[in-house]
């Protein structure tokens, strides 16, 4: 048997070239590494999205080089790839990809000739896959000694007279000649997704495709011994020639960190000290603590160690600048570990009241950025966004990007399009795949297309707020290009690529509640620092559950907890809001916490270090934290390795690597004297933890806030409701439920009017004073011009265009100048068809009947998506009650496992992850809300009627614990034609 030769692939595009590739890069990869490859050149089309996928997956296949590169087509019609050799070579290919995609918008690129010409001199391997023979010439005196043509041979009719012609070619220019694949697909199977995808970038169907599909599937990977046919030895061999001469790793990368906030004279590390001595004695006055001095002190030498104070700085410099500017700011995630970063004012969260694990936040033995998110008021991120951009420039600085791929609705829509099936059947297709609906089941060609194509990489779009920022050119490390939003630019890389290669991301988050929190705060004259602590009101409202509104504790689930829970200070706030996560819920922790909450079992601990690390959460590992505080307690681990062991429990299900640590976990505990049925629980939690564990640091961030909308809540609702109201769209509940809300408070809600009512909601003497951002279609310029010109004596003052006139009218926000809605339409009417100086002073209004109730109640939520009159359901309660449906009041009196019959508005419908395909319904009447349970067998039963009903049905089995009532539904009925037009909108999934 004849031996195979050696080949390298060198030109090979990933499902990254979007629409193009039809493989991902993991695949390519292993099926290279499986073939006996020698290399594998990763060249998607002006692009490095996928480099980082296949870096990954090359280096568990340490015996196939992994060479990475791009192709590109340029203005001149010529169509090369660029393959790098060194570390400068990349970054001037990166570069390249970078001026492409920067003159271009989004999803596009332009490139010349006169542009490749600047690689020359760079070590950048050239090939040059001929279409026509006329730019040799210039290849070869750009390229001298790096460039080739590249032979593509794809068992067409004329492979021999192509290659005939290829070797005249290169024997007149000089060119050596060398063996490519212009692989698409890992696998000759991915030929009908080829084509499908094909189809879909041309938007028409394949059958319509014509020339544009390949005649056959000989893009793949293919074997050795089928190449070894096809090209001459010399071809094959040369391939190792070009892949023996790259030597480039994204291994080899080095992040610089900016350098221009250190003032002269101060070096990064002195700088930081002093800064954090400066804050420290602002947030101590009094005096450090002995025991914030020592952590600070741990942490400052091994931030030194590791020379990350320039990342401290960086994030200081943008919370400095939110501050100085009314920006309300507050870390959360890993950085509330640190007491450098409550020094700097990025946390809020006092370290000395906390118990955490530093070593989650910053280790050496990880050798890896720390990660600090920074929320925003979302309303002014934007300022904050711009603000980086200005200081590090667009050359220095971009947005990570995010990876949008195929769910299971998109893939169906697009397969279908692609196969030519009539647009009311895909549409029907598609609705009936609710979002939980996976995986799509392969009963036909076109579902098993969809459902190979599901996970496939559609484009790149922005993070919501990761920038990297170097401090040389940005370009030289990763490519950029524009995002769709004008005044941005992305990298090609997301999250996830940026955090396996050790790259420093800064986290310029949103957050609607800060806005919402900044907004009250100024309605009653207070800072954050001004709320009173540990107010026994406040945790007696949050007991209740009577948190609508509140930041984090106003879920279906965070409710239900509350009662059963019942906390008491802010630490129980911080275990609140940690508990009812899916790490917790699935390790079984929750019902053993409140059972030794309540005093039904008794606390006991394996040891004194075990005592200490669980004694906070009365012996259940709750927290990531505590976790890797277990295995270094009892198990032995260093604070790196457990820190290794919490990213395996993110990733077990999926590559099952967890394994070696249970072994080392167990024998650990065991041989410092743990039972073996105490290691056996605490692996089953870690598992139960899985991707889901909530750090105790993000938990403690959180909880801070929690407490001060809460606060707000309980002593200043007016304020607290226009705060939330002036921040939509945020939060959990609609502006409807909120004001409802607020009304069960005690608080006067006021309608629009173009007299009294600014652009936002106001207070006015204590009342709520709805604003005229609450009109459904009126402009934001128009309703601030509005509100800046009160008084006004007639509807013709208003100068407005018929559309906003229409609106107003609609809202019920002329009353003051005309009367109720009908008369309001009829001055509208007038006042856009003649202008203001034309109307005579008085003009008599036709005796038009005022709208019924009803048709007010309409009209409001049509207009504001609200009504301050009574509830829709109260002019139904006479047919409701006739049909048996009990009000949300009545409902709370009936006894545990009763059966009932309700009726309301649906408001809100959940499926979190824990519940196993449980979907919570909030319904809502004129007496309250009504919490429901369905099943997954009966959403799947009636999924018609759980889906698209407004005026939900329920029949079902009454379960009470405590305070908390839920209707677990047996039967479902759609009652929305009882609703006729009103336009009642529920937030569903979110």
């Amino acid at each position: 048997m004849a031996c195979l030769p050696d080949y390298a692939e060198l030109h090979c595009l990933s499902n990254f070239s979007f629409l193009r590739g039809a493989s991902h890069a993991e695949e390519l990869v292993e099926r290279a590494a499986a073939l006996g490859y020698s290399a594998l050149a990763i060249t998607d089309e002006c692009s490095l999205a996928g480099a980082v996928r296949a870096h990954m997956a090359a280096k568990e296949h340490p015996q196939l080089k992994l060479i990475l590169g791009t192709e590109i087509r340029l203005q001149e019609g010529l169509k090369l790839v660029l393959l790098a050799t060194d570390r400068r070579s990349y970054g001037a290919i990166s570069s390249l990809i970078t001026i492409g995609r920067r003159r271009s918008k989004k999803g596009s690129y332009s490139l010349s000739r006169t542009d490749v010409e600047a690689l020359s001199g760079k070590e950048v391997l050239v090939l040059w896959i001929p279409e026509d023979f006329g730019h040799a010439e210039w290849l070869a005196k750009a390229f001298p000694g790096n460039a080739w043509i590249a032979a593509e041979l794809h068992c067409g009719p004329n492979d021999r007279a192509r290659l005939n012609s290829l070797k005249e070619l290169s024997r007149r220019s000089g060119l050596p000649l060398v063996a490519a694949g212009d692989v698409h697909m890992h696998l000759r199977s991915r030929r009908r997704l080829q084509d499908l995808l094909t189809a879909i970038r041309l938007r028409r169907p394949v059958n319509e495709c014509g020339h544009h599909l390949y005649p056959n599937a000989e893009r793949h990977l293919r074997l050795r011994m089928r190449l070894a046919q096809l090209y001459p030895p010399e071809l094959l061999a040369e391939t190792l020639t070009l892949a023996e001469r790259c030597d480039f790793s994204l291994e080899s990368l080095r992040y610089e960190y900016p350098e221009e906030l250190v003032p002269a004279g101060e070096t990064p590390a002195s700088w930081l000290r002093r800064l954090t001595a400066e804050g420290l004695r602002e947030r101590f006055p009094s005096g450090v603590p002995a025991k914030v001095a020592e952590l600070v002190g741990h942490e400052l030498a091994l931030i030194a160690e590791l020379r990350y104070e320039p990342f401290f700085l960086t994030v200081h410099d943008v919370v400095r600048y939110a501050r100085q500017n009314g920006i309300l700011c507050q870390g959360r995630g890993s950085a509330a570990n640190s007491v450098v970063c409550y020094a700097l004012g990025i946390t809020e969260v006092d370290p000395a009241r906390m118990n955490m694990l530093f070593e989650r936040f910053v280790s050496k033995e990880r050798n890896e950025p720390p990660d600090i998110d920074v929320d925003f008021e979302h309303q002014r991120r934007e300022e904050v966004i711009q603000y980086v951009y200005r200081k590090y420039t667009r050359s220095r600085a971009a947005l990570a990007a995010t990876v949008i791929c195929y769910r299971a609705k998109s893939a169906l829509r697009d397969v279908g399009k692609a196969l030519g099936f009539p647009p009311e059947e895909i549409d029907r297709a598609a609705k009936s795949f609710a979002f939980w609906d996976h995986p799509i089941e392969p009963t036909s060609q076109w579902f098993e297309l969809a459902q190979t194509l599901r996970g496939f990489p559609r484009h790149l779009s922005q993070h919501v707020g990761g920038f990297v920022i170097s401090r040389g050119p940005l370009a030289e490390l990763v490519p950029m290009e524009n995002a769709a939003m004008p005044e941005r630019t992305v990298i090609q890389w997301d999250k996830d690529d940026l955090e396996a290669l050790g790259l420093l991301k800064v986290d310029v988050l949103a957050l609607g509640m800060l806005s919402a929190i900044r907004r009250a705060l100024h309605f009653v004259g207070m800072k954050m620092q001004d709320v009173p602590v540990e107010d026994p009101a406040v945790y007696a409202m949050i007991q209740k559950a009577d948190t609508v509104g509140v930041f984090q504790i106003e879920s279906r689930a965070q409710m239900s907890m509350l009662p059963r829970l019942r906390p008491e200070n802010f630490y129980d706030l911080v275990i609140e809001v940690a508990i009812v996560r899916p790490g917790p819920i699935q390790g079984g922790m929750v019902h053993p916490y409140l059972r030794r909450r309540r005093g039904a079992e008794p606390v006991a601990y394996p040891s004194l270090e075990v005592k200490k690390v669980l004694e906070r959460t009365l012996g259940v590992p709750i927290f990531q934290e505590q976790v890797m505080q277990l295995a270094v307690v009892a198990a032995d681990f260093t604070p790196g390795e457990a820190d290794r062991l919490r990213r395996s429990m993110a990733a077990w299900r999926r590559s099952g690597s967890l394994q070696q640590f249970e072994d080392k976990l167990k024998s650990g505990m065991t041989r410092n004297g743990y039972s073996l049925e105490f290691a056996d629980a605490i692996y089953r939690q870690i598992l139960g933890f899985g991707e889901y564990g909530f750090p105790e640091s993000h938990s403690a961030s959180f909880a801070l806030l929690v407490y001060v909308s809460s606060w707000l809540k309980c002593h200043r609702p007016a304020a607290f409701c226009a705060a939330l109201l002036n921040s939509q769209p945020m939060g959990f509940y609609s502006p409807s439920q909120l004001v409802q809300d607020a009304q069960r408070h005690g608080v006067e809600v006021k309608p629009p009017d173009v007299n009294l009512s600014d652009w936002d909601c106001t207070l006015e003497n204590g009342a709520l004073r709805l604003g005229l951002r609450m009109v459904k279609g009126l402009s934001e310029e128009a309703g601030k011009r509005l509100a800046a010109g009160r008084p006004y004596a007639s509807v013709y003052a208003l100068d407005l265009n018929r559309k906003d006139l229409r609106c107003l009218a609609a809202a019920g926000a002329l009353r003051s100048l005309a009367g109720h809605r009908r008369l309001a339409h009829w001055s509208a009417a007038g006042a856009e068809r003649r202008a203001p100086l034309d109307a005579p002073a008085t003009e008599r209004l036709p005796g038009l009947e005022p709208p019924r109730e009803g048709e007010d109640i309409i009209a409001d939520y049509a207009s504001l998506g609200l009504t301050l009159g009574r509830h829709p359901l109260a002019l139904l309660r006479s047919r409701l009650s006739r049909l048996q449906l009990l009000t949300a009041e009545e409902l709370r009196l009936r006894p545990h496992g009763g059966t009932a019959r309700v009726a309301g508005l649906v408001t809100c419908r959940q499926r979190p992850d824990t519940a196993s395909g449980v979907i919570f319904v909030t319904l809502e009447d004129e007496t309250g809300c009504i919490n429901v349970v369905v099943w997954n067998r009966l959403a799947e039963r009636q999924r018609g009627e759980l889906l698209g009903a407004r005026l939900l049905g329920v029949q079902g089995v009454i379960e009470r614990d405590g305070e908390v009532v839920h209707l677990v539904a047996r039967r479902l009925f759609d009652h929305s034609a009882l609703l006729g037009p009103l336009a009642a909108a529920s937030r569903d999934f979110h």
